[in-house]
């Protein structure tokens, strides 16, 4: 089972999901209607059980199912809902509904995203290498609209033109689980959070790794560097120009060759008792630079 049809099967079996906006939107996105029949297609059984449930309670009429195995491209099952009965109350609802949602409150929208994700929407597995939840809609106005409805919940949509579609997604992991929430998908949310969660973890400890390789890599060319300096400094016998203590320093770096600045600044503090710190003995190792820099002039 696909994570879109996780959060399908839940939001379908969500109690008191009975609502006209959410079929209605459905509707709006998977269905053709002629002058004597509506048709609304569908390819989740419980989606199809979720349709023919609310429309059964809201109208009172006869909906004849009809099930078909479509095997182009690949083999998956198709749910056509038939209805004769009541058309032109059913789009004077549908009508009315849709053109007053961008003034309708937040439970009227939240109902609309779910009828539309039922209809056209699909989430991509946190576990895969993106973030990605998207809509696909026919025509811009309807993208135009499902994107005003998502930004009210400042879930930072955006719509992007496809050759003969129109796709409005979301990007951010942030907003997607914020939207699996709005939806109830309860179930579906533990789920994304508990992926995120060991991504987001995974990630930090990448990048610490990744920090602490770089400075490792800093610390020995810096160390090497320096030794280079000092073995300049005893070919060319000019140890003799500068004070004992950054002499002491010298030694205590031969000694130690492979020490960061900090731990040989520790050990020569513990060692002499004698405090001073990785500025400090950066300072002596300054001024050896600046003295073989104006030597090899």
């Amino acid at each position: 089972m696909s994570f879109t049809t996780l959060i399908k099967d839940e939001i379908t079996k969500e109690e008191g999901l009975e609502s006209l906006t959410a079929l209605h939107s459905y509707i709006k996105f998977n269905s053709t209607i002629t002058k004597d029949k509506l048709s609304i297609f569908v390819e989740n059984a419980s989606v199809a059980r979720w349709l023919y449930k609310v429309i059964k309670s809201n109208y009172n009429i006869d909906v004849v199912l009809i099930f078909r195995v479509i095997k182009r491209f690949k083999t998956r099952n198709l749910y056509i809902l038939e209805i004769k009965e009541k058309l032109n109350l059913i789009k004077a609802d549908s009508k009315d509904i849709l053109n007053n949602i961008k003034v309708g409150s937040n439970e009227e929208k939240l109902a609309f995203l779910k009828g539309v994700f039922l209809s056209c929407g699909s989430i991509n597995d946190p576990k895969t290498n993106q973030y990605h939840l998207e809509f696909l809609v026919k025509e811009k106005k309807d993208a135009t609209l499902i994107n005003e409805i998502l930004l009210s919940f400042n879930f930072n949509s955006k719509i992007l033109k496809r050759e003969r579609e129109y796709m409005v997604y979301i990007k951010k992991s942030e907003n997607i689980s914020d939207f699996i929430k709005g939806v109830g998908a309860t179930n579906a949310l533990f789920y994304f959070e508990d992926i995120r969660i060991y991504k987001d973890h995974k990630n930090m400890v990448n990048r610490l790794n990744n920090f602490e390789q770089a400075n490792m890599e800093k610390s020995l060319k810096s160390s090497k560097t320096i030794m280079d300096n000092i073995n300049y400094l005893e070919k060319n016998d000019l140890l003799g120009l500068f004070e004992e203590r950054t002499k002491e320093i010298i030694e205590y770096k031969k000694k130690y060759p492979d020490t960061t600045l900090n731990e040989l600044a520790e050990i020569i503090t513990l060692e002499t008792n004698k405090k001073i710190t990785k500025s400090g003995v950066n300072h002596h190792f300054r001024k050896i630079s600046e003295l073989i820099e104006k030597d090899t002039k």
